[in-house]
């Protein structure tokens, strides 16, 4: 059975979640400190975390960007928050998605479900896939690892998709919104803001100069394109 951990310091939030977690299949662990949270994500095995953004002691950006150093799997944010900034911290921290309190628990559940499914699939297909070699620029479809001038570098989920995405279709402009749909998914609840923010942090991690691409370019009022640098 899978489980999910959820970060939340309100433990009638946390318990509700937790219930309908469990009469749709899930195991949970509740902890209500960002250290409590780190301290379980990082001895247990998880599927997904729902991490709140206000905790007491390491905060929730706080705390996503540490797991996020060596965890790549799904993190949904739940918060109290509407404004788009606290979106562009919470995706640049490594966030998956963005649910906004009051919820409905059925849609949470419903979103779970769909970052779990699609992150099950995207680790385990293209097994067969050669790696893709561009210069300096290695991509490890199976391993999902990435190497850049033989330095490995460390991608999140969502980053590593969106790279080898964009480099399996080299030359071609995808706007921010098929982007989106084809890494996030068609029925994904979200925005294109964070499209925008994974780009800039792949190439803070693959250019020389990020705000130079070599690699990924900006077709300006369009979209991105991946270029096979011969």
């Amino acid at each position: 059975m899978q489980r999910i951990l959820i970060i939340e310091d309100e433990l009638n939030i946390a318990e509700l979640e937790r219930d309908y977690l469990e009469v749709n299949g899930y195991e949970s662990d509740i902890a209500t400190t960002g250290e409590e949270g780190l301290r379980k994500a990082m001895t247990n095995t998880y599927s997904l975390i729902l991490l709140d953004l206000m905790l007491p002691g390491i905060d929730g950006l706080e705390l996503c960007k540490q797991l996020r150093e060596t965890l790549d799997i799904p993190i949904l944010m739940v918060t109290a928050r509407k404004e788009d900034i606290d979106k562009i911290r919470g995706f640049d921290r490594g966030a998956d998605d963005y649910i906004v309190k009051p919820f409905n628990p059925n849609e949470l559940v419903a979103r779970v479900k769909a970052h779990i499914s699609r992150y099950d699939r995207l680790t385990n297909l293209e097994q067969k896939q050669i790696d893709i070699q561009i210069k300096g620029l290695i991509i490890h479809s199976e391993s999902r690892r990435v190497l850049l001038n033989g330095e490995e570098k460390t991608f999140t989920a969502k980053e590593f998709d969106v790279l080898k995405f964009l480099a399996t279709n080299p030359n071609i402009v995808f706007s921010k919104e098929h982007l989106f749909e084809r890494v996030w998914g068609y029925d994904s609840i979200g925005d294109t803001t964070t499209v925008t923010v994974h780009i800039r942090k792949i190439r803070e991690k693959i250019e020389e100069d990020p705000s130079n691409p070599k690699f990924i370019e900006t077709i300006w009022g369009v979209g991105y394109r991946f270029k096979n640098i011969g």
